[in-house]
């Protein structure tokens, strides 16, 4: 068997429903063989990045390993920013390469690059198959690091000859690789520490991260957090750990996060963190952070653990595996007065924002502001849909005013903070889900970054809703510019085509919405129409999001709209 079908073979022995791939000339023998796999879908993006983050959405909602083929040089070079977005946020994918024949590696061939050396510092771990006869081992290791453990991406680079040549196909049963035993299950010993300071806390906070999503441990997690009877805030990328609405969820921590959130965090004497790396954007000022709590981490890669906070009792394990041992050997408790003077922060927090929301008089009147939009989408689509965002101001308005239910709504590129993930990363989402509602929300500077995949939405025909919160600027840069640089907006003021007119050259039902009254309609419209619909929501220009911790300032140095005026 040629490698070319050794690797269609492999892929359908792991289970692979779809591969996000843009053909060239030395993969072409993969996609002469193409045709022979109708079981697998093949989507064609308009750019290697956008199939490397319709793959990350793809494997974010479905559980599964996200999969992304290019061929060799520039298009290689296209994965890279989307191999980093899954390294940072431990997204299970395998990224497949071409590469120039072993006979001419390292000998600057056309198209060649060292696809090997630039992803190395971004993946869980790297693969050149120079034996035809390896390929499938390959494959079955590739899949297996990319699922196991702290899951992330995984490269396998495939020279033109290994496509070509011949072996005998025999695909491995089990995985053996000496140097990667992952730690899944926590150790009895630092479990029960762990639940003798739960037991003697007075003012505890439970840290929901990522891994809680990637871990599917969300039932797990509830049940824990009923049973203490815990406050929770929440990362980022740990959104819908708990549901917004549920009795013990206090919101997001961090840089945006909610007053009564970074209190809580400041105020507390125990942090239980579960499944998070206390990366800067929630920690602020690290010597300020939480200085009068002890610290439980459970994390499943060991170097997170003490990485950038001290940690009273590590426990590496599966975040799965420890949820269970903690509810087989918890006591109930109860953290009233705790509770109540967070719910009190959380009054005068809510207080700030509905005077904040407030419809303003005169002109302002009719113009539309960014967290309106965000809130009638989430009223028209009950807190249920899907939704993809960008980085900047409309990743934070998302995560601050949506009220998501579930771990697997809310997708977002959040180490890397990479534009133009939410239009590909939706076309993941909406494959992965074809029964759910689908809503991508940027700013207009994101979407410019990859619009070209407007045509892969009409290819594919996807019931895609893409929003554009657009004011005009790279709205965080200006909003920064505003804050910390005198208002000096260099390069931040951003043009755009006319978005109506560009969805309806490809063939997209667009509509454009200036005041509140206005995005109502088009958001309904848009839910009725079957198919894809943008919408161009032209928001307040200088618009800014609030709370906000100034970078280097502890987290209960909150910054808010009436402070920055003053």
């Amino acid at each position: 068997m040629i490698g070319a079908k050794i690797f269609w073979e492999s892929l359908v022995k792991e289970n692979v429903k779809t591969v996000f791939g843009y053909p060239g000339g030395v993969i072409l023998p993969i996609y002469d063989l193409l045709k022979d796999y109708p079981q697998i879908r093949h989507v064609l993006p308009r750019n290697e990045q956008g199939g490397a983050f319709a793959a990350n959405g793809y494997a974010r909602v479905s559980g599964e390993v996200g999969v992304a083929l290019a061929t060799s040089g520039p298009a290689a070079l296209n994965l890279v920013n989307g191999i980093a977005d899954a390294y940072l946020d431990s997204i299970p994918t395998v990224f497949f390469t071409g590469q120039v024949a072993t006979g001419v590696l390292g000998s600057d061939a056309f198209q060649e690059v060292d696809s090997v050396g630039i992803t190395t510092p971004m993946v869980k771990h790297n693969y050149l198959v120079d034996d035809v006869k390896d390929l499938a081992r390959v494959i079955k290791e590739a899949f297996h690091l990319a699922r196991t453990g702290r899951p992330g991406p995984v490269h396998v680079d495939l020279p033109a000859d290994m496509l070509k040549s011949s072996t005998k196909f025999d695909y491995p049963e089990t995985v053996d690789i000496p140097g990667f035993k992952p730690q899944l299950k926590g150790s009895d010993f630092q479990v029960k520490k762990a639940l003798k300071l739960i037991e003697n806390s007075k003012r505890p906070v439970i840290l929901a991260g990522h891994g809680i999503v990637l871990s599917r441990a969300h039932q797990e997690f509830r049940q824990f957090v009923e049973k203490l009877k815990i406050p929770v805030l929440w990362t980022l990328l740990g959104i819908g750990a708990v549901p917004h609405d549920h009795p013990y969820a206090f919101g997001m921590l961090g840089m945006h996060g909610l007053l009564h959130a970074n209190y809580a965090v400041a105020n507390s004497d125990l942090i239980i963190g579960v499944g998070l790396r206390f990366d800067d954007r929630i920690t602020g000022n690290l010597n300020e952070f939480a200085k009068h709590a002890k610290v439980i981490h459970v994390d499943v890669d060991p170097a997170e653990i003490g990485k950038n906070r001290v940690v009273d009792v590590p426990i590496v394990a599966d975040v799965k595996n420890v949820l269970q041992t903690f509810l087989a050997n918890l006591k109930e408790e109860h953290s009233g007065a705790w509770i109540a003077q967070i719910k009190e922060w959380k009054d005068e927090h809510d207080k700030r924002i509905i005077q904040q929301m407030k419809t303003p008089k005169a002109k302002e009147e009719k113009q539309l502001r960014a967290y309106d939009a965000v809130r009638l989408i989430n009223d028209a689509t009950k807190s249920q849909a899907i939704v993809t965002s960008d980085v900047g101001q409309n990743q934070m308005w998302v995560a601050q005013y949506y009220d998501f239910q579930s771990p697997e709504q809310y997708l977002s590129s959040g180490g890397l903070g990479c534009m133009g993930f939410s239009l590909p990363a939706s076309i993941g989402a909406k494959l992965a889900a074809p029964e759910r509602e689908v809503w991508a929300i940027m700013g207009d500077g994101g979407f410019q970054m990859n619009s070209q995949e407007l045509m892969t939405i009409v290819q594919e025909d996807l019931d895609i809703k893409i929003v554009i919160l657009n004011n005009g600027f790279l709205g965080m840069i200006r909003q920064w510019q505003d804050l910390f640089y005198k208002k000096n907006y260099a390069s931040s003021k951003l043009l755009a085509p006319d978005l109506v007119k560009l969805a309806d050259s490809y063939g997209i039902k667009g509509m454009r919405a200036t005041t509140v009254q206005e995005a109502r309609k088009v958001i309904q419209a848009a839910q009725k129409h079957k198919g894809p619909v943008l919408l161009d929501l032209q928001t307040m220009s200088e618009e800014n999001v609030f709370p906000m911790v100034a970078p280097g300032s502890p987290l209960d140095k909150i910054m808010t709209a009436k402070d920055a005026a003053e």
